[in-house]
């Protein structure tokens, strides 16, 4: 039954289209225009993406992040060095990000290399959370085995007792990551499922190669 009624399921796709003319020579500036389009257009959580890593034993993981910037030309997002993700990108820093606009249909597929950010940039955007998100990041011993919530949130009342009035230092295995883009894709849902794919490599030169792929 269940198969039946994924098959049945059907959506054309008609909004817009995509031509090499249409974008940048930058896939930076390209994903810049588009997701300005997106947060012109009020999606929710526009800045949500699916972040791919593999483990020590290959085995790929996804879950889902928030883009907090684009700085020198990477995208940055925040966690728990500890988390699974982290402990992932410790072992093997290719990563993937995916963003998919339903609205607009269209998605964009990021690879690249994963690092840190520097301990004084991780710590200007920690301060700038509000205060319950910086305790969060102190309660949580994120990605572990959590036995009742009532531990959770006994250690997150204790750290308001704790900080109350004080400043919240910055969690030593708390920070950002940035990805330096070697690939860049956009795709376009188009009628028939004959969608546009614009796609972006890094060259061995620094300069980004930018073909059409089949849909």
């Amino acid at each position: 039954m269940i198969n039946s009624q994924l098959a049945a399921i059907r959506q054309d796709y008609l909004l817009a289209s995509l031509t090499e003319e249409d974008t940048f020579d930058d896939p930076i500036l390209q994903f810049q225009k588009w997701f300005q389009e997106a947060v012109n257009a009020g999606i929710d959580d526009v800045n949500a993406l699916a972040l791919a890593t593999v483990d020590a034993h290959h085995k790929p993981h996804n879950r889902i992040v928030l883009l907090k910037g684009i700085e020198q030309e990477q995208f940055v997002f925040f966690t728990n060095y500890n988390s699974h993700k982290g402990n992932d990108i410790a072992s093997n820093p290719n990563v993937a990000l995916t963003f998919y606009w339903v609205e607009l249909q269209r998605q964009i597929r990021i690879e690249g290399i994963a690092t840190k950010l520097t301990v004084e940039a991780s710590e200007a955007y920690f301060h700038s959370r509000p205060i319950e998100s910086q305790l969060g990041a102190w309660a949580s011993h994120q990605s572990e085995v959590l036995h009742h919530r009532h531990d959770l949130e006994k250690r997150f009342e204790l750290l308001q007792k704790e900080y109350d009035g004080k400043k919240i230092p910055c969690p030593p295995h708390w920070g950002g990551y940035q990805v330096l883009p070697s690939v860049i894709e956009f795709w376009q849902g188009r009628a028939s499922r004959m969608h546009d794919r614009i796609f972006y490599s890094k060259e061995i030169d620094s300069n980004w190669k930018r073909v059409r792929l089949n849909p």
